[in-house]
């Protein structure tokens, strides 16, 4: 007999849409009449290995509503790389708690401790539906689309990076630099690069994928900074030398054991300064690019809320042992469904942005744009551009 109650929890770092995700799998469950518990893991893993379960079987429905508009994680998140030993614990946990349907929303890592939970329970003998429900907003998760949580970040990125650069146009004295987020994967700060469609200014942008030559990177600043115009620098995090190593390095390491990247927009500027002899500014919008729901794509809502409810759905009819994957078609109009796909092809594998769709280094082709503008979603602002 497997248990009755069901278990949520969040991994890794938040988005503007993982909630839309938990409002998806409760609602799901209750539109099914389902006859246990709803559980949530405060903070990940680390509420399932201490045994501290929100219970969200009775919390009214127009709180769990709230979620919709609610960024970041409403039942706490961690980055908790689980060690063999922890595996035991969380068993005992799913066992204490009766729980037989298991769903853990997060990316790459979290897919991993989701299938490793899938293949103990297998071995010892436990009756547990395991499913993975996407959540990233570096997009770098494989065997889908796209992941929830990318289309508001892209939105973000597209918007600000836009901002900057009329500023940057408008009083053109310094060369501007802005930071994205992704440490790996490019997917994000690509999105930025729809500022040079939709301003007047000059855009140049790096992403991680693609090892920069720093002598090059300022000789192409300096030629674009010459036109006069203003000039906006996009770049990941992550941004790489030709040693392979990052531009900046914090010399901190976190709990999934990932170098944490950052001060790469400074570096940058620093060098424009001494270099180059040129007036720069580095700006980071750092976590408000995951946690601004101002800038939150519908589409992305509607897919987050989608993916939270078809785990539910494939649990509840006996499926196991997979993520919910996103399938789109872009012709003749935008259209996804939810699909299933093996935990095992998934865990620990990494989507990076294609080099193909980079052109001339520091410069974003059109293939991305027909790939993302859909998933960003809505009407972009349209501005008065009058020089």
């Amino acid at each position: 007999m497997g248990g009755k109650n069901i278990l949520i929890a969040h991994g890794g770092g938040p988005t503007a849409v993982i909630n839309r995700s938990l409002q998806g799998a409760v609602e799901a469950a209750r539109s099914l009449k389902f006859g246990g518990k709803i559980y949530a893991a405060r903070f990940g893993a680390e509420g399932i290995l201490a045994g501290d379960l929100i219970d969200l079987t009775d919390v009214p429905a127009q709180t769990i509503a709230r979620l919709d508009g609610t960024p970041a994680s409403a039942i706490g998140s961690c980055r908790r790389k689980l060690a063999d030993a922890d595996y035991p614990i969380v068993l005992d946990t799913l066992k204490k708690f009766d729980v037989g349907y298991f769903f853990y929303n997060g990316g790459n890592d979290s897919m991993d401790t989701c299938h490793k939970v899938d293949e103990l329970a297998k071995r010892e003998g436990l009756a547990l539906r395991v499913i993975g429900i996407p959540k990233t907003m570096d997009n770098d998760l494989v065997l889908t689309d796209h992941c929830p949580g990318f289309g508001s970040a892209a939105r973000f990125a597209a918007i600000s990076a836009s901002e900057l650069a009329l500023d940057a146009s408008a009083l053109p004295i310094h060369v501007v630099v802005a930071e994205y987020m992704g440490r790996n994967a490019g997917w994000v700060t690509a999105a930025s690069a729809l500022a040079a469609r939709l301003t007047n200014c000059p855009v140049l942008t790096y992403l991680p994928e693609l090892a920069v030559d720093e002598d090059k990177m300022l000789s192409d600043i300096e030629n674009a900074w010459a036109q006069g115009r203003g000039l906006l620098v996009t770049v990941s995090e992550g941004l790489r030398g030709l040693d392979g190593k990052p531009l900046a390095d914090t010399g901190i390491v976190d709990g999934f054991g990932h170098v944490i990247p950052g001060g790469t927009a400074q570096h940058v500027t620093d060098a424009i300064i001494r270099k180059l002899g040129i007036k720069s500014r580095a700006e980071k919008p750092g976590l408000l690019g995951r946690a601004a729901m101002a800038y939150a794509s519908e589409v992305d809502r509607t897919e987050a809320y989608d993916a939270g409810s078809a785990a539910v759905y494939a649990a509840l009819s006996g499926r196991s042992g997979s993520m919910v994957s996103i399938r789109a078609e872009r012709t003749p109009v935008y259209a996804s469904s939810m699909e299933l796909v093996p935990l095992a092809e998934v865990a620990n594998a990494e989507k990076t942005f294609p080099l193909e769709w980079i052109e001339d280094g520091n410069r974003i082709g059109d293939a991305f744009f027909d790939y993302a503008l859909p998933l960003i979603g809505g009407q972009l602002p349209q501005y008065a551009i009058l020089r």
